[in-house]
């Protein structure tokens, strides 16, 4: 049974068990090899290795200390290439009933160790329990389904020349990095990955530990991208870089990759939209606003722009309102007594401060230039330990007709922030629904099936809902974006066992490279 949050009995603790000195303690048992007293630890040459330069780090829940990243040098991480393809030339000719058994006791071991990764990612991300157990179990359930089919989707194909180098954001550590990690090793290639800087190392050391005792050859390197990008991303030995993160990163990840003819995955952000058109089914939509809040809207198939026909925006805001009013945030472990359940959120810190400042100057900004605040929600005290730090806390914020000059207009905010425009013609609608050059997902609600059908294929989103939220998917469901939201090879499915092996030598893979965009 959830817990209730009624006034006089606001959370006083912990849930037993679940501090983070608890979860260090958890870690340094389970996986001495990795974990020090102070520090995490790289993983590079199948050893666990104590270099790096520390950083600082403050868990975005309440602003206390947790692990920061070890940061290597850039001729350090050359090093830790170099070491990768030799890993990379022997594991490729591991017969594949191998591999599979290493990589199938390898989420066997995450799924023993489940709580305590999901309780890293609490600390580490501010993910509510919730969504940090579902992010482990998607990965688990997600590999499993690879380990399960690949002999067919291995068929006449073979490893890449070299390692698979992966760059990722920080919000998905489990369900999208370790998820490619392991369906890259899988399919034959050694595998590098660099922690996020902005969290997630810890339990991302924890994954590669429960992994490199299975042998399978995983690399996890800490560093400012600028100083490893030559290793990362240029270096000869790299047979495919994979990236997923902002557009500005991604832009010079790409110009690099193009230069060089390397394989390539690159992720970036659009504006995901949800338009309203001829639709009266108000009930449906208002079921599915708090889900699209779902961890504070930092994600990258987050809808944050509504675009409502002009007739319908008193139905829409009748609709959107009241859902949007009911949205609970708060610190993800505070509890009424250390044996509640966990609360339950919708969710909880923005990853850091600077990001949560960064957000409010932004709407501060954006009505002053002559937005309209539709909503703004309030701190619900009852929500929170009594004097802890709340500043990477954001509450929910819809904004009407963001000023053009505004990055809420044109950009995502990956925060709690809407923002409404009102159109008056189908071209108006789907003008402003294709505003970022190139979305992931999109979703057009209309009664009218022929309307939907109509207009769908003019929405520059690789997947678009008809009056459903579209996400990433799993297992065979294929992912991509269109625009500058997504360059190189599309995942997903076959396709992200395609986009990390080689097949016939005219080969042209589904994606969207400069030269041409081949859907599936």
């Amino acid at each position: 049974m959830a817990p209730t949050f009624t006034p006089g009995t606001p959370p006083a603790t912990l849930k037993a068990g679940t501090s983070w000195a608890d979860a260090w303690r958890r870690c340094l048992a389970v996986a001495p090899e990795a974990f020090r007293d102070d520090r995490v630890l790289n993983l590079w040459n199948g050893t666990w290795q104590a270099d790096g330069r520390v950083l600082p780090a403050a868990t975005p829940v309440d602003g206390s200390p947790v692990a920061g990243p070890p940061r290597l040098d850039g001729d350090t991480a050359q090093q830790a290439v170099r070491a990768s393809l030799d890993q990379h030339r022997a594991w490729r000719h591991i017969p594949l009933a191998e591999r599979r058994a290493r990589v199938a006791a390898t989420l066997d071991a995450l799924a023993e160790h489940r709580e305590l990764l999901a309780l890293l990612l609490v600390w580490e991300i501010g993910k509510p329990w919730r969504l940090a157990q579902a992010d482990v179990d998607r990965a688990i359930d997600g590999v499993r389904w690879y380990v399960d089919g690949i002999d067919g989707m291995l068929a006449d194909r073979t490893p890449l020349p070299g390692p698979v180098s992966n760059i990722a954001s920080w919000n998905y550590p489990m369900s999208v990095l370790v998820h490619a990690m392991l369906v890259q090793a899988l399919a034959g290639n050694a595998v590098i990955a660099k922690a996020p800087t902005d969290g997630g190392v810890s339990c991302l050391t924890l994954a590669c530990a429960l992994a490199a005792r299975e042998g399978v050859p995983l690399t996890l390197v800490s560093g400012s991208g600028r100083e490893l990008s030559q290793a990362l991303v240029r270096a000869p030995e790299i047979g495919c870089v994979s990236f997923v993160g902002g557009r500005d990163t991604g832009a010079a990840v790409a110009t690099a990759v193009a230069d060089l003819g390397k394989r390539h995955v690159l992720e970036q952000e659009g504006l995901n939209t949800w338009g309203i058109w001829d639709f009266s089914d108000w009930d449906t939509l208002s079921a599915a606003i708090p889900k699209l809040f779902d961890y504070g809207k930092q994600r990258c198939t987050a809808y944050p722009r509504f675009v409502v026909q002009r007739d319908a925006f008193d139905a829409f805001l009748s609709a959107y309102l009241p859902a949007v009013r009911e949205l609970r945030v708060g610190h993800p472990l505070a509890v009424a007594s250390a044996e509640d359940p966990y609360p339950e959120l919708d969710f909880g810190p923005l990853i850091n401060a600077a990001k949560a400042k960064e957000l409010t100057d932004q709407v501060t900004e954006a009505i002053g230039r002559g937005a309209v605040p539709l909503h703004r929600g309030r701190v619900d005290p009852e929500r929170f330990l009594p004097g802890q730090d709340t500043s990477a806390y954001v509450h929910p914020v819809t904004l009407l007709g963001p000023p053009a000059s505004s990055p809420l207009h044109h950009a995502e905010p990956f925060g709690p922030v809407d923002t409404v425009v009102l159109v008056d013609t189908e071209a108006e609608l789907l003008a402003a629904m294709n505003a970022s050059n190139g979305a992931l997902v999109a979703t057009l609600s209309t009664d009218d099936e022929a309307t939907f059908a109509r207009l769908a294929p003019q929405i520059r989103a690789f997947k678009v809902g008809h009056g459903k939220a579209r996400s990433r998917g799993d297992r065979d469901e294929l992912f991509g974006g269109f625009g500058a939201s997504w360059r190189g090879a599309f995942v997903g499915g076959e396709l992200l066992v395609r986009a990390v092996t080689q097949g016939p030598e005219d080969e042209r893979l589904p994606g969207n490279f400069p030269a041409y965009q081949l859907m599936p």
